[in-house]
Parts: C-alpha cells; structure tokens; sequence
C-alpha cells in the first residue's frame, strides 16, 4: 500500500483524558509513525504510514471512558518517511477551543492500588490517573498540561517520572499524577478524622472542588450540632455512604437512582429515605440526598470507620461548607478561619482548588435523570444546541445563579454560583463570567439578563459594554427546555415556579405561554391572589395562607387562623384589590400547606412545598376544585376544600396535588388544541415536585400531548441562563435574516 501522512485534528473533552497516550498506543499498534500534541483546539496528530483507516475507525470507537470527542478533522500531507513515534509538547498558540472536563471520581483500578499494601499508592488520598481524579476544579488554562493545573508545584519523584514516561503504564501522561514522596498531602491524618467523627464531632474537610462539613449522619446530637453551628435549622442535609450496596438501611434507591449514584459524576442523588438516620438529616420529608465517595479520601475515612467498630453500615453527613449565603469555602486560610467555629478539626491540603464547584443533584422524574443543582462532574461539558448561532452570554436570575455562553452549536453552562444576596457570591458570579469567557477566547454579541431591574445579574449586565436584552423570567424558563431537546417552532409552554417578574411589572409564577415566531407570549395564568408583605409572603407561607382566605373572603376567619402572628390581623385589614398580587404556583404552594398547618414559616426555599409533597402517599382530584374562565385557572374551590373539617393535611396534601394536576392538564389540553400543538414544554422550579411533574407529564400524555420536561439543566433558576442564552441567540439570528 502507498505510504501516506494525515494530519488528524480531534476536537472536544481530548485533554486531561489520557488522550494523547491513547493515540500514542494505536500509533503503535498500527506501526504508524510521527507525533502527538495538545493544542489550543483539542489533540493534534501526525501519522505516516498505511494503516489510516484501522487508525481513524478504532480513534472514534476506542477512547478513553472520560474523553468526548466532537469532530475529528483529517488533512493529507507529504510524507516525510519518518520513524518513530513521539508525544510533544503542547503548542499553546492561537485561541482556546479545546474544553476542560468535569471532574471524575476514583476509578476501579486507582481504588484497587489505594488498597493494596504491596501499591506504592496505598492509602494515599491522591491516588489518580489518566480515567479518574480531578480536572476541571485544578485547571487554570488551556492546554491541560502539568505546568497549566494546581500541579504545578509538585515535581515527580523518580518512580512518578518513570510512570509518566511508560507508555505501558496507565499513568502514562497523567498530568495529574503524584505519590506520597512528592504529591499534595492532607494537613491530618485518616485516622485523626475518623476519630472526631466516632465521637460525634464536626470535621471541615477540604474536596475536590470545595471543603465539605461531615458529620455521623446516625448521631442525632451531633447532626443538631451542626445545625445550631451552620445556622441551617431544616434544609435537608444530603449523606455520603462507602457504596450503594451500604445503602440500605437508610435509603431505597431504585435501579435508575442507582445507575446515576454510581456514575463517574458522583451526583447527590435524591432518593426514598429507609431508617437509621438520625431525624434531623432531612426533618418532615420521605427523601434523602445520597451520594458516593467521589476522592479517595472518602474511601479511606469510611474504611477506617468500618475498622473501628462500625458495622460496615456507617452514614456520614456531607454538606457544603460555607456560611449562610457565602459560595463555598475554597481556601486553607479562609477555611481556618470561616470553619473553625463549625467544625471540631479542619482538614485541609496543599493542592490549590482553582475553581470552586458544589456538588451535583440529581434526580429521577418520569422515568430519565433531571438536575436540581448543575455543578461538579458535569461541569463543564456543554449543550448541544443542534445548530450553529451567535455567540451570547447570559447571566441567569438573582436565585440560584449560573452563567451560559453560546459558542457554535454549544452551551457552556456554568456550575452553581448560588444566590446574589452577598457580595462574596456576587464576586464569584463575575470571576465565573469572565473564566468562561477567557477559556472560550470570544467576545460575544450580546448579553442577556433577567427583565427584574434589581437582580443582581441584570446590574452586572449594565457594565459589560455589550448590547443588552432583557429577557422575562418564565419565557426563560421555557426557552431552557426547548433548547436542550432541540425544539424548534410553535410550541405551548407551562412555567410553574416561585416568581419572575412580569412583562405587566407584576409578580407571575404560573404562566400558559406560546411560542409563535421565536418570541414567547403570555396566554394565560392561574388566577392572582393577594401577595401580603411581598417578597416576605415567600418565606412566610401563613401570609398566602391568610390571603387565600381573604380572596375567599373569610378573611375574619383568617385573622382567628393564623392569630398567633401579630401581624395577621392588620395584614388582613389592609389587604385591598390594589395591592400586590400574584399568579405564582410557588405562592399556591405555601397557600395550602398553611392552610393545612404544614408549614407557616419556612427557613429555606421551597420548604412549605416540599413538605406538602412528602405527605402524598395517593392523589385525589377534588370534583370543582377549580375553573377556568377566559384563560385563567382559578383553584379558589380546591383552597375552600382544605379548610373543611376533617380534612387532615396527608388528605389535603393528596387532594391539592391532584386536582391541580387534572386543572393543569384540562387548562393546557384545550389550549394546545385550540392551536393546533401537541408538544408542550414544562419548566420552572414546581417541577421538581416529583408528585407534580410525573404526574401531569402523564395527565398530558393520556391526551395525545408531548409533554418536555427540563433534563440537561435544572427546572429552577438554576436553568435560566440557557433560556436566556437560547433567547438572544434566537433574536440575533432573526435580526441577522431581516
């Protein structure tokens, strides 16, 4: 055969993979000579020989497991009748298109060298190789390279080297790579750690992309420790158990939660909560938040647990460690001083977390995997948007921040930034803005924000000396959704969430949009009720308690209902057809579970509706519990029911859940029929409501609809910014065509 020379260009997730020794290796088994590089847009090769073919096929089928591979571009060259075959060094010139990869949790064969005394890896917490360890939290620039991550400063020892030169050995190019003679090291040992949780201690454990707080998750004292220290009196704590086969007794993960548990991600997964947790891990809920080690400290901590006396059953709680309303504690020196008041023993280490990222949340709604919370081991693979667009940025909503650039056919969605409310997540939310923009090397065209003019990300947006758009919250929403599964045209959409301000200035949160022409329009709505106190009626759910009677007009009822809160009489007095009013689902929510003594104050977001949720064992629809009358969906009836006599709240919750589902579905079916549609997408933060989601996606599905829920990027706010991002893009593209 005629000897030929390629030059192969592979773009993609190709860096900080092993891709490189990968094709190093099929450049031998193909007897192919020439090099192989990282550059600025992914993996570069030459190859001389003729064997291309075998070459390029067994490239795309046989990549490493942590690589993704986007396009593979493939130029002839002269041959040079070379010998040989060479790693190089990276060429760094030209703008970044290659992309960090999310972070990887502890592979089978690095778990096996951890545990294996005769392993020059044994017991040690940073035993990595080219399929596992971190990526994207210790990279500071493109090309992965040794010189560009939080590995900078660790030079190899003699044995390091020769592995990393080895083309034999896994860790060949490993840039990651490092042994207890010369790698990072914990500032405590295994051993001191177990010790403080035996006894019911705090530990401030220093991660992957952030220090964690851990505590025994079956020692009610010390998780209300914990509690009392981190100022958290009921958001549910998430546990970490040593594997999903140690799940039970205190959870019942079904073979999807289990499938997502074990994934290279490690996600929190949430799941049916079983016994032996202490009871304040995740008070007045049937759902507990269950992830699996995801570093090699893990592993050892419960290992050394379990040689201590455990059952081999052991729990600890793992949450972030961060003060009310901070972004995660990144820093040893921040950590000592913002932790020690937490924690009993602050462990730390001495490889630099460069980006901070939270955990993932995941759960299973309708059958497939959904996020709550987009962050490490996913970020920052992008969305497929199906189709090449302008480059924009969007900044996302006030609550629960992440940040989207466009760049092609993709979306880069940043991991959770969190809430605008301090300056330090505000700080956190422009170093993320402008890392993405950086790593991408572009200026986009615009950027888009929320319509609210007092978010957070919408100030920002004035000064980043680009076009604006201000785009409205549940078309947002919406926009998420239709982006992620390609839809394109006319389509019905159903938003559902806690607020978002309105086109008309008002506060909505439950919204019947259309999609007509690329621009979203506002169809319908549940009918408003009072909004008392406003933003405060969020997170005093015995507000929109007390207006839902109002709206009843019992409203001397209400102030003998809700007495015990001083303000409940003038607050009913005061309450006229001229003040604030709302159509937020989220605020319906609150209505019920107040009125049906669940929940009346709410120390974190979406609590009165969890609560409500977790009391559902069956659904009932409530005959006239609701009508629609010239596009507006009026529960009032369903509220009236839930304050009847012998109505307990697990009865109420099964009611209010179903006859809002059959309202919902009844309201969206003759709609969607009227206009021709059977595609329907869902979006926005009710729709983590498992009850809610799974079963109008049905509802909808027993009428001949499509029903799209939010998959790649989560329901609530945190899925704003690829609405937003999807929004610009799709306006610039028709301003480009007029």
């Amino acid at each position: 055969m005629t000897r030929r020379r390629l030059r192969v260009h592979v773009s993609g997730a190709v860096q900080g993979v092993g891709f490189r020794p990968f094709v190093f290796a099929l450049a031998q088994r193909y007897a192919l000579s020439g090099f192989v590089c990282n550059d600025a847009r992914g993996v570069l090769a030459e190859l001389e020989g003729d064997t291309h073919r075998a070459f390029l096929w067994a490239l795309r089928s046989e990549h490493p497991p942590l690589a993704r591979i986007d396009r593979v571009d493939v130029t002839s060259l002269p041959a040079l009748g070379s010998t040989g075959f060479a790693i190089r060094a990276s060429l760094a010139a030209g703008a970044a298109t290659s992309r960090a990869i999310p972070d990887a949790a502890t592979c089978s064969a690095c778990l096996a060298d951890l545990f294996d005394p005769a392993s020059r890896f044994y017991h040690y917490p940073f035993v990595t190789c080219t399929d596992c360890g971190p990526r994207f939290t210790i990279t500071r620039r493109q090309p992965y390279d040794r010189a560009n991550t939080a590995m900078a400063d660790f030079a190899f020892c003699g044995q390091c080297a020769a592995d990393y030169a080895d083309p034999g050995n896994r860790r060949f190019h490993a840039e990651t790579l490092a042994c207890p003679d010369c790698g990072p090291q914990f500032s405590h040992t295994v051993q001191e750690i177990a010790a403080i949780l035996r006894v019911g201690g705090i530990v401030a454990l220093k991660g992957i992309g952030g220090f964690h707080l851990l505590c025994d998750a079956t020692n009610e004292t010390a998780v209300a420790r914990l509690r009392l220290r981190k100022r958290r009196p009921a958001r549910p704590f998430a546990i970490m158990l040593a594997s999903d086969g140690a799940s039970r007794p205190f959870a019942s993960p079904t073979a999807a939660e289990r499938d997502l548990l074990n994934r290279s991600a490690r996600p929190i997964v949430i799941v049916r909560k079983g016994t032996g947790l202490a009871p304040s891990v995740c008070p007045r809920l049937r759902t507990v938040g269950v992830m699996l080690p995801s570093a090699p400290v893990h592993h050892l901590i419960f290992h050394a647990l379990e040689r201590n006396g455990a059952d081999g059953t052991c729990a600890l709680v793992v949450t972030s460690a961060n003060l009310a309303g901070d972004p995660l504690v990144i820093a040893g020196a921040a950590a000592a001083q913002d932790l020690s008041p937490i924690a009993d023993l602050v462990v730390t280490h001495n490889r630099p977390i460069l980006i901070r990222a939270d955990d993932s949340v995941m759960a299973v709604i309708a059958g497939e995997p959904a996020f709550v919370r987009r962050a490490r081991g996913y970020v920052p693979d992008p969305i497929d948007l199906g189709e090449d667009g302008p480059t924009v940025i969007a900044l996302g909503a006030h609550l629960k921040a992440t940040v989207c650039v466009t760049h092609g056919r993709e979306a880069f969605v940043s991991q959770h930034v969190g809430d605008l409310d301090s300056a330090q997540t505000r700080r956190f939310h422009h170093e993320t803005v402008q890392r993405l923009l950086a790593e991408l090397g572009i200026r986009p065209e615009c950027v888009a924000c929320d319509l609210h003019p007092d978010y957070g990300s919408t100030v920002v947006a004035q000064t980043l000396d680009l076009p604006v758009l201000r785009v409205q919250h549940h078309a947002a929403h919406l926009a998420a959704v239709a982006a992620e599964h390609r839809l394109h045209g006319p389509l019905v959409g159903l938003a559902l969430d806690g607020h978002g301000h309105g086109s008309d200035g008002m506060a909505w949160g439950g919204e019947l949009l259309i999609r007509t022409g690329g621009i979203w329009h506002r169809h319908g709505h549940l009918r408003p009720l009072p909004l008392p106190g406003g933003d405060r009626a969020a997170r005093e759910p015995w507000r929109m308690g007390m207006a839902a009677m109002v709206a009843m007009g019992r409203g001397a009822e209400a102030e003998r209902r809700f007495s015990r809160h001083p303000l409940a009489a003038p607050l009913t007095r005061t309450m006229t057809a001229d003040g604030p009013v709302t159509t937020s689902m989220g605020r319906l929510f609150d209505a019920a579970a107040a009125l049906l003594g669940v929940c009346e104050d709410q120390s974190y977001d979406g609590q009165a509706a969890m609560e409500l949720e977790a009391l559902v064992d069956r659904t009932q629809i409530q005959p006239g519990g609701y009508h629609i009358i010239d596009g507006m969906l009026d529960f009032t009836p369903l509220l009236g029911t839930l304050l009847q006599p012998g109505i307990d709240a697990q009865t109420g919750a099964g009611l209010f859940h179903g006859t809002v589902i059959a309202g919902l579905a009844e309201w969206i079916g003759a709609v969607a029929l009227a206009q021709g549609q059977t595609r329907v997408v869902l979006g926005g933060g009710c729709f983590m409501n498992r009850v809610l989601a799974e079963g109008l996606a049905l509802a909808l599905r027993r009428r001949g609809l499509e029903p799209w829920l939010p998959r790649l990027a989560p329901a609530n706010d945190g899925g704003i910014a690829l609405g937003q991002a999807a929004i610009a893009r799709a306006h610039l593209m028709q301003s480009n065509r007029s």
